[in-house]
């Protein structure tokens, strides 16, 4: 089984990033994202750096900040202004939990089976009587989003909180719809993109959210401790962020007079950003956004979903049930269930390929360098072969 070349060179990539992958097959992303080699060295190289402190200035340091918005805004259609760097995607669920606008008695809507980190800063919202509605899944595991869109009907919902994918089924949303209901009821877009931000397209110039909030450790190939939180231009003024960090203010832009204390809060994202930020993770994160925009999302999307034909086949052959969805609701996380699910995960590990077991199915979620071929061998050890 070949499939038709992704439109870029991927044992050239695999050899220039990811030099390992000759004895391991890796299908774990949707867990923790490998450093490409060039990220790898950039760290290195901006700790050795770190070392002697004046080899960093400040003009230096916040320039790079200044970069990394720039590409982050590229890659999901945003405007630099409009995206603050955080540590983690919680960072911005929670953020978004505590600064928007709402009352005693407002509703804001998950679907069940959500990643916590997508429910834990909405359920504390219940200290200012703002409750939290957990919508059941459909049969299949999967958001109701036909149920989504009828709760919010009800004028007492005032947020829709979503993941853009789901991480225990791979169920891709349709944000088009969501967005369209959103901004014709009036309730806020929360958007967990975690999943889905480098390995499927995102243009929120075409599809409006009012806050989407990612981590840079598993699709987008970075380290620990770098991610971001857009906030739609025209919300970041209604939103007071309940923690603030120095540089969120108007009045640290001149670094040699910091005591002329301005309270304004600035305009942009940079409001919702807490310093001091892992300068080294922003400077690995720069280095791996250019791997991916380079290599372009759209080509990594359909790389990634021709990769999962030789399991697709293997499930069908065996019985075992595929609880991820297919045709326009998939991703790149695909999830199998067979009944002697937790031995066909040790006989993987054993055979040098890493993946999850999640409630309850294996999960794979190769990336842009994976190859059919690797597919084949998880098939064949997942049959016994």
């Amino acid at each position: 089984m070949r499939a038709e070349p992704p439109g870029y060179d991927v044992a050239a990539l695999r050899a220039a990033e990811f030099p390992w992958t000759s004895d391991t097959i890796y299908l774990n992303h949707a867990s923790i994202g490998p450093l490409p080699e060039r990220t790898r060295l950039v760290l290195e190289e901006f700790n050795r750096r770190r070392a002697a402190p004046y080899l960093l200035p400040d003009r230096e340091l916040f320039a790079m900040l200044a970069d990394t918005r720039g590409k982050i805004a590229r890659l999901v259609g945003a405007s630099a202004e409009e995206i603050g760097l955080t540590v983690n995607t919680g960072f911005g669920i929670g953020m978004a939990a505590r600064a928007l606008p709402l009352e005693p008695g407002d509703i804001v809507l998950v679907s069940d089976k959500e990643f916590p980190a997508n429910v834990y800063p909405w359920l504390r919202l219940k200290d200012r009587n703002v409750s939290m509605e957990l919508v059941p899944t459909t049969s299949q595991g999967w958001p109701d989003e036909a149920r989504l869109l009828e709760r919010l009907r009800d004028p007492r919902v005032r947020v829709l909180a979503v993941s853009l994918v789901q991480f225990s089924t791979g169920y891709l949303v349709d944000l088009d719809r969501l967005s369209a209901a959103t901004r014709e009821t009036g309730a806020f877009l929360v958007v967990d993109a975690i999943q889905g931000v480098g390995q499927l397209p995102v243009d929120l110039s075409r599809t409006p959210v009012d806050v989407l909030a990612c981590g840079g450790q598993k699709w987008l190939l970075s380290p620990w401790g770098s991610g971001f939180v857009y906030v739609r231009r025209s919300l970041i003024g209604r939103l007071d962020p309940a923690i603030t960090g120095w540089l969120s203010f108007e009045g640290t832009d001149d670094l040699t007079r910091l005591t002329r204390y301005d309270a304004t809060l600035r305009s942009d994202a940079r409001r919702f950003e807490l310093m001091t930020l892992p300068y080294q993770d922003f400077a690995g994160l720069n280095a791996s956004l250019e791997l991916l925009l380079d290599t372009g999302i759209d080509r990594i999307r359909d790389h990634i979903r021709t990769l999962h034909a030789p399991i697709v086949e293997w499930a069908e052959r065996s019985g075992a049930p595929i609880v991820s969805p297919r045709g326009a609701s998939a991703s790149g996380i695909l999830c199998v269930a067979p009944d002697n699910v937790r031995e066909l995960h040790r006989r993987l590990k054993a055979a040098r390929i890493v993946c999850s077991l999640r409630e309850g199915a294996i999960r794979l979620s190769p990336h842009c360098y994976n190859t059919i071929a690797e597919m084949e061998r998880v098939a064949h050890a997942l049959a016994g072969d």
